[in-house]
């Protein structure tokens, strides 16, 4: 169904069966004819005159008298699909050495243990809750929108489906203000495994307070093991009905990448196409990150002529999506260079992270491009604490500190924790408006701490736009001019190694607790 630009499609159809791997003994027929479905208290919201369930857990594991257990279910720990901060498993079956473990009824369960957790945290609203649901190009993607949106929806709440979409689009849509896009939503789910392989996904989840940290998804995981362990016929049954009785489908990207125009409209001074004679070459690797040739760069009036891998595709054909990976950079140095463009821009799956190249082939990644964000945050800000993450160069320390005034803040790896602890630094009085890792997450206090690489691009474009308007040439010289002064590091290699989780070693357990154990 497509979805139309500020309009409502109701009733989105969902998977009607799940896709066994196995046979069973029941089909979905089956399931509609013995189901004896058990109407659960529910309370009236007057904010959004809808209805939220007593309890959360009950859709999914109704008290009857009697229940049919689910005959198909694996035996999954869902504890290990953490990720840190995200959840991540193997959501296609293929790989040698890699089982299924992100099922459907995991997915589902998943969803229903984030439902439960968002009740609790936002107990003090009287409103009804509503989850907005994304996801990446990932083959995966469609079922696994399908059992969260079973998930959400047996649990009571609203569920609102996006579609393709990208990972910061999904924060951005619990802080915006908007009926026709049913927005903000409560909470969000992001449906991706970053620049991971075809066969895995995962999800990330938010509220407008920002991304959830390690303490909530190991909760949210506990309460789906929980829920998944009582799943019967019966629930699952009555979690199908609701969805397809009450998902909504929206075009949120519309509102998502009109923001980030009218961001480079504002810092040109409100010019209609600041962009304008700029030739900017986009290289999405057949993730999500697509739109923003035709929906950013060419409102903003730059000729988008040379982008390639703009059309999603899971399986990924041309290179990994990835800023960091070599092939993926040659790629877009090759694009810029053949088509004499003045900027290359490149995407991770989900657009959370992003590099460029100027017009030269020089590259904007890893220790250059935290270098030429800080030399643009430091501009506005100056003498603010840039936070990265441990391995940065030392060149570019004495790059923040001694050329461009500032102060360089070295913390441990993952995303999550450098922005998390640069909004420390900010609650104890040391000022920060950068957090960035040599990954290319990038987040700025001014965009409310989100690690966002096409908001990360916005403020290059910025740059560009703001140099044109007064009066300064030179393509993206002026970019290259920012990192005069840099020491580059005369070696840098990461290695990283593959494991194999289910290796006779491990005995069922965590590879890192084996690693300790030696």
């Amino acid at each position: 169904m497509e979805a139309m630009s500020g309009k409502i499609v109701e009733n989105v159809t969902v998977s009607q069966c799940y896709q066994l791997t196995r046979e069973v003994s029941m089909d979905c027929h089956s399931f509609h004819a013995i189901a004896q479905l058990i109407k659960i208290p529910e309370q009236f919201c007057k904010a959004r005159n809808c209805s939220l369930q007593w309890s959360v857990l009950d859709s999914h594991y109704p008290a009857a008298a009697s229940t049919t257990a689910v005959p198909y279910l694996e035996k999954v720990d869902l504890l290990k699909l953490q990720n840190g901060s995200d959840i991540r498993g193997v959501a296609v079956a293929g790989v040698e050495g890699e089982p299924l473990n992100l099922t459907e009824p995991v997915a589902e369960a998943i969803a229903a243990g984030f439902a439960a957790w968002l009740v609790e945290k936002k107990k003090a609203d009287s409103k009804c809750l509503r989850v907005s649901i994304g996801h990446d190009s990932r083959i995966s993607a469609q079922k696994l929108e399908d059992a969260i949106s079973r998930g959400i929806a047996g649990a009571g709440l609203g569920v609102v489906q996006y579609g393709l979409a990208s990972t910061p689009a999904m924060f951005n849509s619990t802080i915006t203000e908007d009926d026709d896009f049913l927005c903000p939503a409560d909470g969000a789910i992001m449906i991706t495994a970053s620049h991971l392989p075809y066969n895995r996904n995962g999800f990330k989840f938010f509220t407008n307070a920002g991304g959830l940290g390690k303490a909530d998804i190991k909760n949210i995981l506990e309460r789906a093991a929980d829920i998944y362990t009582k799943f019967t016929v019966e629930g699952l049954t009555s979690s199908k009905e609701k969805a397809l009785a009450s998902v909504k489908r929206v075009d949120y990207m519309d509102v998502y990448t009109s923001d980030l125009v009218k961001a480079v409209r504002k810092a040109a001074g409100n010019i209609e196409k600041p962009l304008e004679g700029f030739h900017i070459v986009v290289d999405a690797g057949n993730g999500a990150g697509g739109f923003f040739a035709a929906k950013v760069l060419e409102p903003l009036g730059a000729v988008t002529s040379g982008s390639q891998f703009l059309e999603p595709d899971g399986m990924f054909p041309n290179h990994i999506p990835n800023p960091e990976d070599k092939a993926a950079m040659k790629a877009i140095t090759q694009a810029v260079l053949d088509n004499k463009a003045d900027l290359g821009i490149i995407f991770d799956t989900d657009v959370d992270r992003s590099a460029a190249v100027d017009s030269t082939g020089n590259e904007f990644n890893r220790n250059r491009l935290i270098a030429l964000m800080s030399a643009i945050v430091l501009e506005e800000h100056p003498r603010t604490t840039i936070v990265t993450d441990s391995v940065t160069s030392d060149g570019l320390t004495t790059f923040i500190e001694q050329k461009l005034g500032g102060k360089h803040h070295r913390f441990k790896r993952g995303y999550k924790n450098v922005i998390d602890e640069a909004i420390r630094l900010n609650s104890v009085g040391e000022e920060s408006h950068l957090a960035i890792e040599t990954s290319g997450h990038g987040a700025l206090k001014e965009n409310h701490w989100l690690d966002d690489g096409a908001y990360l691009m916005v403020k290059i474009l910025n740059k560009l736009a703001s140099a044109r308007a007064s009066g300064h040439g030179g393509g993206s010289k002026v970019l290259t001019d920012l990192l005069e002064g840099l020491e580059e590091p005369g070696f840098s290699v990461e290695l990283r190694l593959k494991i194999n989780q289910i290796h006779q070693d491990l005995q069922g357990g965590y590879a890192i607790e084996y690693a300790y154990s030696l």
